[in-house]
């Protein structure tokens, strides 16, 4: 029982001049009306905000008000109360100390909510007030993926004729009836919360005695609720038909595509099988078409990189190198590129592997080696088809870098990736696989290096809150280093020199480096230093 209470709530607002008289007795006539508790009646009247409520509450009785956005609740404790009650009486466990359970509740004045609380748990129950949007929030975030999921689990066993479950339709839809068979609510449950999260990968990963499940958020991975590992197996072979792949295969590698609608929006997802000791890893990459037709702007270019870069664009010939780890944004950067040049009067060709997204406009060549279409070929005959500009997915040999480069020689712009550490590492890199130092200070005319890291979260200003899973980071921005070739530059390549001379020289004449610009967002408080230092290590 909430020993807190002295006096209705009503009382209570009206002796702090929150409502009128005359609001009140309207307020228990509909409550006699109803059955309905005044806690609700008076916001849904209009009569008082529900902040301002709580607020009130909280202030009159000692109870602790508590704002659920800036909470990360442990999933054992939610188990602790079945969501029927919770939806009941409209409260949801935050905390579990010893035998006390904390649960946030709007009406704290309901004895008979704390006496189910009681029967239900055998706990002593801590009342904790929060307002009745921040609860029905909660209570759907929690309780409906982890839900779905232990229903699954649970029933899994029962549903055998998933495992030969045919596709009807190319496009899967993420339906949310409770018609469908467990396993399947679990898998497209598991792929919507991950895009709801802003996940950017789903790790799926066998271990000896479990099966986990993991996000990677912001370039981090993040522990999610698992089912138990025996029933990997379905959960597998329910990804392998999505991606129609060989469900009978589990030696080999396999990779696939799946197209999914979630909420009107087209979702592509690679997947990614490889066997290990302890069954089929799996990692589905999820590419949400609606977030990669960015401005360059909206990227994280400041002024005076983003002015230069377009002048690259500009340009009628050359190479343009994008640098960078995996997962550094660079097919973003490149995709932004060429849509931001992309006018009915240019011819735009790409040659990729995979092509990730579908470009309006653009002829996109996907590399296929089973039928020996490689890089360097494709873009053999990329060059029969009179394109203005040629986007190559990854530089990786020598002859796909002298294609590249006879390209840029012969009158086209040509956008391309290579993975290096920073800017001046392109030219070290492509001396190392064979290219002559002539070549390519005749050819490239600039070399970005980016990086990604996370803002702070603008919700709680990084302190950690529930919109970004206590980290105090969401979202991500590039950050950015531009070697532009001059002459000084060219001279550089052509004997040779080394890496560290390069970028020297380059800062020394300008150039900003990857950590300097991580740190100008330091200084307009977008992010820490910790998190650009993370990024840039080895600068």
């Amino acid at each position: 029982m909430n020993r807190y209470a002295k006096k209705s709530v009503g009382d209570l607002l009206l002796e702090r001049g929150l409502i009128s008289p005359p609001q009140l007795d309207q307020a228990k006539a509909e409550e006699k009306r109803t059955g309905e508790s005044l806690v609700r009646i008076l916001p849904r009247l209009g009569f008082i905000a529900q902040e301002k409520m709580v607020d009130a509450i909280s202030a009159q009785t000692g109870i602790f008000r508590i704002e659920l956005q800036y909470q990360m609740i442990d999933p054992k404790v939610i188990e602790l109360v079945p969501e029927v009650l919770a939806r009941k009486h409209l409260l949801v466990p935050v905390l579990r100390i010893g035998n006390n359970l904390t649960c946030a509740m709007t009406d704290v004045f309901s004895v008979h909510a704390l006496d189910e609380l009681v029967m239900k748990t055998g706990m002593i129950i801590e009342s904790a007030i929060a307002t009745e949007d921040e609860i029905k929030e909660m209570i759907n975030e929690v309780y409906q993926f982890k839900g779905d999921m232990q229903q699954a689990i649970k029933t899994l066993g029962e549903n055998k004729e998933i495992m030969n479950e045919a596709i009807d339709t190319e496009v899967l839809q993420v339906s949310g009836t409770g018609e469908e068979p467990p396993v399947v609510k679990f898998v497209n449950q598991m792929i919507a919360k991950a895009i709801k999260d802003g996940a950017s990968d789903i790790h799926i990963e066998p271990e000896e005695n479990t099966l986990s499940v993991r996000f990677r958020v912001d370039g981090v991975l993040r522990a999610q609720l698992t089912p138990p590992k025996q029933f990997k197996a379905a959960i597998i072979s329910r990804i392998k038909i999505m991606a129609i792949l060989d469900i009978a295969e589990h030696r080999k590698p396999q990779d696939g595509r799946i197209q999914m609608n979630l909420e009107n929006k087209r979702i592509d997802i690679r997947v990614s099988f490889l066997p290990t000791v302890y069954g089929e890893n799996v990692v589905l990459r999820l590419l949400d078409t609606s977030n990669i037709l960015l401005g360059l702007e909206q990227i994280g270019f400041d002024k005076d990189n983003l002015a230069k870069f377009r002048a690259l664009l500009k340009k009628p010939n050359g190479i343009v190198l994008v640098t960078g780890p995996t997962g550094s944004g660079k097919t973003t950067t490149l995709y932004s590129s060429v849509s931001t040049i992309n006018t009915p009067e240019k011819s735009i060709v790409t040659i990729e592997d995979p092509v990730e997204y579908r470009l309006p406009g653009i002829r996109q060549t996907q590399v296929d080696l089973k039928v020996d279409l490689t890089f360097a070929r494709g873009l053999r005959a990329i060059l029969r088809q009179d394109p203005d500009v040629i986007m190559i997915g990854e530089v990786r040999d020598a002859g796909t870098a002298q294609i590249a480069i006879q390209s840029a020689l012969t009158g086209h712009l040509v956008l391309a990736t290579l993975h290096t550490n920073n800017a001046a590492g392109a030219v070290t890199r492509l001396l190392d696989i064979g290219v002559e130092p002539f070549l390519l200070s005749s050819s490239i005319i600039g070399v970005l290096a980016q990086r990604l890291v996370r803002l702070y979260c603008k919700d709680c200003g990084g302190k950690g809150c529930k919109a970004c899973s206590m980290t105090g980071y969401k979202g991500r921005s590039g950050i950015y280093e531009l070697l532009i070739f001059d002459d000084h530059t060219r001279e550089l390549v052509l004997r040779k020199a080394s890496t560290e001379e390069i970028h020297k020289k380059a800062v020394a004449s300008g150039m900003q480096s990857l950590r300097d610009c991580g740190l100008a967002k330091v200084a307009q408080g977008l992010t820490s230093k910790e998190e650009v230092f993370r990024v840039t290590q080895e600068e």
